[in-house]
């Protein structure tokens, strides 16, 4: 076989270098934009025996590939990941795969103070954490139960810990927590975390997704700025941005970032691949072509077809995605069927 490739390009000339592996489309929350009308166990039972979830054995498979293949980051997502048992052992092991290895994790905070330490010592550097309100109540309302306190109280100790940098992702869903963000932006003033406001995107058949409360980044910025001044765009230099567009208010530690998958796509320079915990690869988030990865290694498929689907999963990577706002701003196309606790947030 010959040598691997120091880099995976695609079609479009775009580095492959990150991978968001999902572990669970279990959830400990029922985030209101995220999970579908229909509860995660009757999903599961609608997609049936076929749909189980990789085991860390096999997940270790394809990721020691990928590895060699050229991917250098990976995200652990869900569903909530820390609701697997063995993840930190299984994160361990992942660390092993290569010492430049960049092992990422998104948690929605619940069981962060729990685990945060342990993360911290199995390789784990950089965390974002999903917090869409800094009002208990509120917090409680969109989540469908989540605590606020506890899960502030796991973001101060991961912050202790050295974890950085940690990513605050507020979905920005107008007439629900739009008024908040002048309060989250004030928190890069006062920690060096990452504030990141997310555009609602039009996920899954059976999501809650509106139209009404869509919200572009442009004009999360307009109500910023008569607060706290113009922001300033930063150069990416740290390579911890991602999709989203990073500015940093006067003497802040922290910055501010905007991910706006509709209005201001990403797509000419996005660099990852989605795995599902069901073992589907997925090239592009609001596509619902997948590759059956799970099928490929429970009928004997070797290293080498494993590595043969990877790369064919790049080579079909899209351009870009076919969301499209209208007229008035507004998604005029829906997204992917499939709900982001399925796909992996």
């Amino acid at each position: 076989m010959p040598s691997p490739p120091n880099h995976l390009t695609d079609l479009f000339a775009r580095t492959i270098s990150y991978l968001r592996v999902s572990v669970t489309d279990r959830c400990n929350l029922r985030c209101t934009y995220c999970t579908p009308a229909c509860p995660p166990e009757r999903q599961r039972a609608r997609r049936g025996a076929s749909d189980e979830l990789l085991s860390y054995e096999e997940l270790l498979r394809v990721l020691k590939v990928a590895v060699e293949l050229g991917i250098r980051k990976l995200r652990i997502t869900g569903g909530e990941p820390l609701m697997r048992r063995g993840l930190v052992p299984f994160i361990g092991n992942l660390a092993e795969l290569s010492p430049d290895l960049d092992i990422r994790l998104t948690t929605n905070g619940m069981l962060l103070g729990q685990y945060a330490e342990k993360l911290r010592a199995a390789g784990v550097g950089r965390l974002n954490v999903s917090l869409d309100s800094l009002r208990p109540d509120r917090f409680r309302e969109i989540t469908g139960g989540g605590d606020f306190g506890r899960v502030w109280r796991g973001i101060e100790q991961a912050f202790a810990l050295g974890f950085a940098p940690i990513k605050l992702n507020m979905v920005v869903m107008r007439g629900v927590n739009d008024d908040e963000l002048l309060d989250f932006a004030r928190l890069s003033l006062e920690k060096p975390f990452q504030v990141r406001f997310i555009e609602f995107m039009p996920i899954g058949a059976g999501s809650t997704w509106d139209r009404s409360r869509f919200m572009a980044a442009a004009e999360m910025r307009e109500r910023l700025e008569p607060f706290l001044g113009k922001l300033q765009e930063q150069r990416r230099t740290d390579g911890t941005a991602g999709p989203a567009r990073i500015y940093r208010l006067a003497g802040a530690p922290g910055s501010v970032g905007f991910i706006s998958p509709l209005s201001h796509h990403f797509c000419d320079s996005c660099n990852r691949l989605r795995l599902t915990a069901a073992g589907r690869l997925r090239a592009c988030l609001f596509s619902d072509e997948e590759a059956d990865l799970r099928n490929l290694l429970r009928s004997g498929g070797s290293d080498l077809d494993v590595r043969r689907l990877l790369l064919d999963a790049i080579a079909r990577k899209p351009k870009g995605h076919e969301v499209r706002l209208d007229g008035s701003g507004q998604p005029a196309t829906a997204g992917c069927r499939a709900g982001m606790s399925v796909i992996g947030g």
